[in-house]
């Protein structure tokens, strides 16, 4: 009898511990994520929860984690960047720090992603799409009687002394999309000259591109130079935000999905990569957290109260010039010299 009760109770411990022992045989993802903590945190829950593989999460802006990507390149320690700005993502492409892979989920995605896949070797894909705008606190512009912009050239107008936030492009890589866009705008010397003449009514100069709309949320600055679906994210939050687009036209990102050169875990890669380009994984950033990018699968809803990029005034971005490493380098660099070392 004490045998059997013995074997008995060895049977249930096993078969209780056969889904723990499943899902440690289905590996481990190593994963850099560069879009919002919520959506990074769904994306690594619901993956390991459909998968079983185990995800070890990294949320880091795009600028950053490129730079990380280039330390390690020697001996990599992740196995897939998901999100940030397309730029980047090009730039590791061109640099042989990713590697190609053509998933069977590419027969659902619009055209624009495909032509970020395309451009880039095969080694990156855009996931969503974005455009650059105006932020602003209605209720600090109303009690200090600023009119909000509308236009690019109103941001050099004295009235915004201050008042304006925009990320660095060393960290950031929706900055980085906003000085591409002006010097397509623009010409070359003439976007640093705006940049400069500028600066004075910069307070900040935020390390990620989030960072400058979460300060107009919060009433801590007037006027932030973001993505406008993170101002409609937080006006659906409650927040007194608005947004708008400039009146002389506008850049926009593709959010992109690389798979690192040398990924110890290249099976969970490509099973991430496959997974994250379905239709219910590109829900998950409107349902875990309120973002609003335009979903690179075709089936895939645009979410509530999303900006239409097809109602906004888009520049024909030059993706292979500015996502160019040498361009995006040589960008950045000025920057430095000539806006980022001026006085505050």
């Amino acid at each position: 009898m004490h045998r059997r009760l013995l074997l008995a109770a060895l049977g249930a411990a096993a078969v209780s511990l056969l889904p723990a022992a499943r899902a440690s045989a289905q590996g481990t993802l190593n994963l850099y994520c560069s879009v919002q903590i919520e959506w990074c945190q769904a994306i690594a829950t619901n993956f390991q929860r459909d998968t079983g593989i185990r995800v070890n999460m990294t949320q880091r802006g795009s600028g950053e984690t490129l730079a990380a990507i280039r330390a390690e390149s020697q001996n990599p320690r992740g196995d897939v960047w998901f999100g940030g700005t397309g730029d980047p993502h090009l730039a590791a492409a061109e640099e042989n720090l990713t590697q190609a892979y053509e998933s069977p989920n590419n027969a659902n995605l619009h055209s624009w992603a495909l032509k970020q896949w395309q451009q880039s070797g095969k080694r990156a894909v855009g996931v969503y799409a974005g455009a650059v705008g105006f932020g602003f606190n209605t209720e600090l512009l109303a009690r200090k009687n600023i009119a909000p912009p509308a236009c690019w050239a109103d941001l050099l107008d004295p009235r915004f002394k201050g008042e304006i936030q925009i990320a660095n492009p060393n960290s950031s890589g929706t900055a980085y999309v906003v000085i591409a866009t002006l010097v397509q705008l623009m010409g070359e010397d003439e976007a640093f000259a705006f940049l400069r003449r500028m600066h004075p009514n910069v307070n900040a100069y935020a390390r990620s591109g989030t960072g400058p709309i979460k300060a107009v949320a919060r009433g801590e600055t007037g006027v932030s130079i973001s993505f406008v679906h993170d101002a409609v994210t937080e006006k659906n939050a409650g927040f007194p935000v608005a947004w708008a687009t400039p009146c002389e036209g506008t850049g926009y990102e593709i959010g992109s999905m690389s798979i690192l050169r040398g990924a110890r875990n290249l099976a969970p890669a490509r099973r991430f990569y496959d997974w994250a380009l379905t239709e219910a994984a590109q829900r998950l950033g409107f349902e875990a957290g309120g973002q609003l990018q335009t979903p690179s699968n075709r089936n895939a809803p645009l979410p509530p109260n999303a900006p239409d990029l097809s109602k906004i005034r888009l520049i024909d971005y030059d993706f292979a010039k500015f996502g160019s490493a040498a361009e995006r380098r040589r960008l950045i660099e000025r920057w430095d010299r000539e806006v980022g070392a001026l006085p505050r």
